[in-house]
């Protein structure tokens, strides 16, 4: 018998054993409506082929709320409202807090990622050990950190103003990297800025919903790298070299520059000072949870934030009144001779808005990570089976037109009523940093860079839409990528001081954290 009868015959009994599992059981409750499904394959043909969230809505619209899928046997729900994906995702948590057992995760050595680890005791030592450091006590003591780094960045801005995309870039990992390991990185051509890079792109392909057939027949996985069809297996070996540097190298240079007496504070060596007075085999356990869970901040530091910030941007090169108004308040609040800080953020309604309205007009995590149910649960009405994989769409919820009216317009507006602002409406964080136990460890850390970045720009530096050869503002066309991570498709703008007092006050700013 040849490999291909073989290989074949081997598929085709994975997807009977799919089939023949997948969920029928004796409960009188029906499940949640959804497409009709074929024999086998299931809805196989109904999963989105590039724009998740667009193509899930359509089903949504069409089905409902929760719309159920079988693909190859593997049952899955689309959550397509924000009120549903609380009341699962949030107030049942202790049921829809497990991850599925994702077969490219595994094979490309990135099951170190919190965001990827199965529910249960090894995750929560993970969580508790990224908490103590990024909690909201803890993050306030990293605030001047950040807000020296966002002094670099605007000088950078104002030195070379094309390369906004790579200064963007460095902002997020230098400050990650200072956080989670205390290394500096250099301006251009680092080798951790191109460890991040080729980390966080690898982690955006692996991971994009529907791309490789072995997530619904782990069967594949035993394919040799040379068959046809395997392009997964060489993926995924490209990505593990990937994987293990991007967690191993930073984590020896902190630990060799601790041995040495010349590192500097940050989450490695906390973590490592914890572990002094522990037995060898409990800190042997202990230190790759520490390398894991600094690897993890490295990693999920550095894409979503700066995947809004590029956003951010769009948004002031395609809607200048945005950018006037935001100024206005400033100028009013903050002033000519400082830059605004953390403590500002109470004071500045319309800015804290736009950043609200930036986290929904562009929603940097469509589908946000997929949850797993341990045990059949029961929901207005349905059976929801053990093992299906809930997916909130994010993309679904920032469109939601019951909560934000005319959602493809930019309006900072709605959120704000009597120049205050308006806590009835749904606060797109809400959403956008997932929910319940798997909500993102991060978010206090990722809310204090998003605002001193935006505030900062906008209080020293106009931002506009390059002119064409009649002199007239060529506005950006609006496009975004797919992908686990959602970017504006680039862009060009035109970045300059707002004033001669804003230059100034850029260039002090940045001799004083030098």
């Amino acid at each position: 018998m040849s490999i291909w009868v073989a290989l074949f015959s081997a598929v085709f009994l994975a997807c009977l054993l799919r089939f023949w599992k997948s969920p029928s059981t004796g409960s009188r409750l029906p499940l949640p409506p959804g497409p009709r499904r074929l024999p086998f394959v299931g809805n196989l043909f109904d999963m989105p082929k590039q724009y998740a969230g667009a193509d899930f809505r359509a089903l949504n619209e069409t089905y409902g709320d929760m719309v159920y899928l079988d693909v190859l046997g593997q049952p899955m729900l689309i959550l397509g409202s924000h009120d549903v994906a609380f009341d699962l995702l949030d107030r049942r948590s202790a049921l829809y807090s497990d991850r599925v057992q994702s077969a490219m995760v595994d094979l490309s050595g990135f099951d170190w990622l919190l965001a990827a680890m199965p529910y249960g005791p090894w995750w929560r030592r993970h969580r508790r050990a990224f908490h103590q450091y990024f909690n909201p006590n803890a993050v306030v003591g990293l605030r001047s950190m950040q807000r020296n780094q966002v002094g670099h960045f605007l000088n950078r801005l104002l030195n070379t103003p094309d390369d906004f995309y790579q200064h963007m870039r460095h902002l997020f990992a230098a400050t990650i990297m200072r956080v989670a390991y205390g290394i500096q990185i250099s301006e251009k051509d680092d080798e951790y800025m191109k460890m991040v890079e080729d980390g966080l792109a690898a982690i955006n392909l692996l991971l994009s919903p529907g791309k490789y057939l072995v997530e619904q027949l782990p069967i594949l996985r035993f394919l040799p790298k040379w068959m046809p069809g395997a392009q997964f297996r060489r993926d995924a070996a490209d990505a593990k070299v990937v994987a293990y540097n991007m967690r191993d190298i930073p984590w020896m240079r902190s630990l060799e520059a601790m041995h040495q007496g010349t590192a500097s504070a940050s989450m490695s060596t906390a973590l490592m000072e914890r572990m002094r007075t522990l037995g060898s085999s409990e800190a042997e356990e202990e230190q790759l949870i520490a390398r894991n869970t600094a690897a993890t901040a490295y990693a999920g530091g550095a894409d979503t934030t700066l995947a809004l910030i590029q956003a951010f941007f769009l948004v002031l090169a395609s809607f200048p009144e945005v950018q006037e108004k935001a100024q206005a308040e400033l100028d009013t609040i903050v002033g000519p001779h400082r830059l605004p800080e953390f403590n500002d953020r109470d004071s500045l309604p319309y800015v804290c808005a736009v950043i609200k309205e930036c986290m929904r007009w562009h929603a940097v995590a469509p589908l946000g990570g997929a949850h797993r149910l341990i045990q059949d649960d029961e929901y207005r009405g349905y059976l929801i089976p053990k093992g299906t994989l809930v997916i909130a769409n994010l993309w679904a919820f920032s469109r939601d037109e019951r909560r934000y009216p005319d959602p493809e317009a930019f309006i900072p507006e709605r959120f704000l009523k009597d120049g205050k602002l308006n806590p009835n409406i749904t606060d797109p964080s809400e959403f956008a940093f997932g929910y319940g136990r798997r909500i993102c460890p991060g978010l206090h850390f990722a809310e204090s860079s998003i605002f001193l970045t935006v505030s900062s720009v906008l209080h020293t530096l106009s931002v506009t839409p390059p002119l064409d050869a009649a002199g007239k503002p060529q506005r950006p066309k609006i496009k975004t990528t797919a992908g686990v991570i959602s970017y504006p498709e680039p862009f060009k703008c035109v970045i300059k001081p707002r004033a001669s007092w804003a230059e100034a006050l850029i260039r002090a700013n940045d001799q004083l954290t030098e």
